[in-house]
């Protein structure tokens, strides 16, 4: 309720803190750590979800894309990141998750494990054929959730 004579002032809610899930494999007591934060619901395109960090065979991790609406899973869309403070990089991705995921390369995971980490936000866009999805998530807490993921990788 406003108080007569002041005009009401949004107020942003905080931003989702990181989600830290751990997901059974396929193999019997197998399992893999992730951490997502979902998609700043002010800026972004319906069909964009969120951003997944996920521990990887070998030690390494892999940087997601999450889409509410999946692409063919046979699909190689042009993913564009922007940030304040990185600038803009374009990849050809992959598709996971039965095409509800797609995977950045392996480069992206530097991103994360480094610049991210002090970049307020990241503005994604993700390309394929006639269909283009974007979405904003904010990175904070990002430091904090990424070395919480790589203690509980391999676990």
């Amino acid at each position: 309720m406003a108080c007569r004579g002041q005009p009401l002032i949004p107020v942003a809610a905080p931003a989702s803190s990181w989600k830290f899930t751990r997901t059974q494999a396929t193999k019997e007591g197998e399992s893999f750590a992730s951490i997502m934060k979902t998609a700043d619901t002010t800026q972004f395109d319906p069909s964009f979800a969120g951003l997944i960090v996920r521990c990887a065979p070998h030690g390494k991790l892999d940087v997601l894309v999450a889409l509410i609406w999946p692409f063919p899973p046979k699909s190689h869309p042009k993913v564009t990141l922007s940030s304040a403070t990185g600038g803009t990089l374009t990849f050809e991705a992959s598709m996971a998750a039965a095409g509800a995921a797609v995977l950045l390369p392996d480069e992206v995971s530097a991103f994360a494990a480094g610049k991210w980490q002090t970049t307020p936000s990241l503005t994604v866009v993700v390309k394929e054929t006639d269909s283009e999805i974007r979405g904003v998530v904010a990175l904070n807490g990002l430091r904090e959730a990424y070395h919480s993921l790589l203690a509980n990788c391999g676990q």
